[in-house]
């Protein structure tokens, strides 16, 4: 009987080493999956604030060809211009 316990004991280690060599596979793969996307998305995010950033740049551009110190319509700006406190001089 000691025979048939230490074969048990050695069909249960390989199905344990088995299970876990399984296990950590899965692991391995779900954490490259995640990795990958997560890169992807920070590059997206790279393109995105690089259009951002030229979109900006294009609109100051503008408001220096036109010469507007404000983004509002120059017929709105004069308006809404702020006037001086009192006692400010």
């Amino acid at each position: 009987m000691d025979g048939q316990d230490s074969e048990d004991t050695k069909q249960s280690t390989a199905d344990m080493t088995a299970f876990v060599q399984n296990l950590i596979q899965q692991m391995q793969s779900r954490f490259q999956a995640m990795s990958e996307s997560i890169v992807s998305k920070i590059d997206e995010m790279g393109s995105r604030i690089d259009e951002l950033e030229k979109s900006i740049n294009d609109l100051r551009a503008e408001m220096g060809v036109e010469g507007s110190p404000s983004p509002l319509p120059p017929e709105k700006a004069k308006s809404e211009e702020p006037k001086p406190a009192e006692g400010s001089t």
